[in-house]
């Protein structure tokens, strides 16, 4: 087990550095002269534009430039922003859990729907608890996230006021009123997530269900909890596995619009109103934490099938 941990550490070092060097490179999306856009454009004075280029190091060679920037950020020294003067990284270290509490809480909310409906369709396909299902599924993944969000707050905040609108509560100052600000846009990630993991766990339990050992266990006169259970669930929960890892990584770099809508400090938020404002120190640490959260989640995935499946590890 400790070599396939090895072997899939050592795979992710050439990942993250094309990553790295890919997100260095959004400061190349900046139209015009980077340093004069940031500035301020055609109101920029040639200090505050001396200024920027400084600080970002554009008067360097490019791979000067993004050695510079590699070291520093590896220090998770990313600078600091162009808009308030403030580092970077205690602005990340202040939101990334509040995105990471939505996206955990719009997971439950996956799993606690996704889990049930994909396990009912999948023991017995082309019933109507299993088409019931499979529309449904379908539904939630045609469904836009922020669509939703706008209906759950017209329902459930304006029309009825049994949740806040907008705004958001850290767990360490009100666990009850952190639960009342995460409800709306946990249910409006966690649709999308449930449809996803249902279907999924639908074919992968289908797949499996027809397999000649859980043939044998219904044989042997096994009931449905210990069949599905015990033989039938382990194999089938790979797939799902992969896809709520990916899911989780998704959430957390997927809820920009979510917190947008719903005026939640977290780092979606953050990243909006940074492109906006061409604060490209800022762009560059937020799009470089959410790629690596989702290499880490896909890291962990695939440390994951050693567990579930001896195969890999000798594979």
């Amino acid at each position: 087990m400790a070599t396939l941990i090895l072997r899939r550490l050592l795979a992710v070092i050439p990942m993250l550095i094309l990553v790295s060097f890919g997100v260095f490179m959004l400061i190349t999306l900046v139209p015009g002269d980077a340093a004069v856009t940031i500035a301020g454009g055609d109101n920029a004075t040639p200090g505050r534009i001396a200024e920027v280029r400084e600080q970002l190091g554009l008067n360097d060679p490019l791979l000067v430039q993004y050695g510079s920037w590699l070291g520093d950020a590896a220090r998770l020294d990313f600078g600091d922003s162009l808009l308030d003067n403030r580092p970077v990284v205690d602005e990340i270290k202040s939101r990334f859990p509040v995105t990471f509490s939505i996206a955990i809480a719009a997971l439950v909310v996956g799993l606690a729907i996704g889990v049930p409906a994909g396990i009912i369709a999948g023991m017995r396909p082309g019933s109507f608890r299993d088409r019931v299902s499979v529309v449904g599924a379908s539904t939630g993944l045609a469904v836009p996230s922020f669509w939703l969000a706008m209906i759950l707050i017209t329902i459930f905040a304006v029309n009825l006021r049994w949740l806040p609108a907008v705004g958001f509560t850290r767990f360490t100052d009100s666990p009850t009123e952190w639960l009342k600000s995460v409800i709306l846009p946990a249910f409006s990630l966690g649709v999308l997530a449930a449809a996803v993991i249902a279907r999924q766990l639908r074919a992968s339990l289908i797949d499996v269900m027809g397999s000649s050992y859980v043939r044998t266990a219904w044989a042997k006169g096994g009931s449905a909890t210990r069949v599905v259970g015990k033989h039938a669930s382990k194999n089938a929960a790979i797939p799902t596995v992969t896809v709520v890892g990916i899911l989780l990584g998704t959430l957390i770099g997927g809820g920009v619009i979510i917190e947008q809508i719903f005026s939640i400090p977290g780092l979606g938020s953050y990243l909006i109103r940074s492109v906006i404002a061409f604060d490209v120190p800022v762009v560059q640490a937020v799009t470089l934490v959410f790629a690596v959260v989702q290499i880490t989640m896909m890291l962990l995935v695939d440390i994951s099938y050693g567990f579930l499946n001896p195969k890999v590890r000798v594979s």
